[in-house]
């Protein structure tokens, strides 16, 4: 895994999004900050096809998308082929998403996770690995 980890946002995700870049910067992580930038509204596609277009270009790329419930940024970036996003609330669900699915990206909702909760999922999402076998066979098939 490459330790560049892309993350967007909407005005909705903004403060969690520092707190998140202020842990993985303390472990090491380099950062792409794609925004946004403050809490002013805007428009989450214009944050989130951009991590997923890093990730299309460093395949073996993690990354974070945060919206206020996740789906919409979530959505968008799995308009993408190769974007594997998962949205997550619990530690549990972001497990399974690498495990099982080889997620690339975590969506979370802002407004539904604690700050402790979203570091908790981000740093299992990040350290545990894809089981393969049976699920490759799977996650082969998600791209058409």
């Amino acid at each position: 895994m490459s330790q560049i980890i892309p993350i967007g946002c909407d005005h909705a995700g903004y403060e969690l999004k520092l707190k998140i870049i202020e842990f993985l910067t303390k472990k090491g992580y380099e950062i792409n900050d794609f925004g946004c930038h403050s809490k002013d509204s805007i428009d989450y596609p214009d944050f989130g096809h951009p991590v997923a277009e890093f990730i299309e270009s460093n395949p073996n790329t993690k990354g974070i998308v945060i919206c206020g419930s996740g789906n919409g940024i979530n959505m968008t970036v799995n308009k993408h082929q190769g974007i594997r996003s998962a949205l997550c609330w619990c530690k549990e669900i972001a497990v399974l998403a690498r495990l099982h699915n080889d997620a690339n990206i975590i969506a979370l909702p802002a407004r539904f996770v604690a700050e402790s909760l979203a570091i908790e999922m981000i740093d299992v999402f990040l350290n545990t690995d894809f089981e393969g076998g049976r699920h490759q066979r799977r996650v082969d098939k998600i791209t058409k």
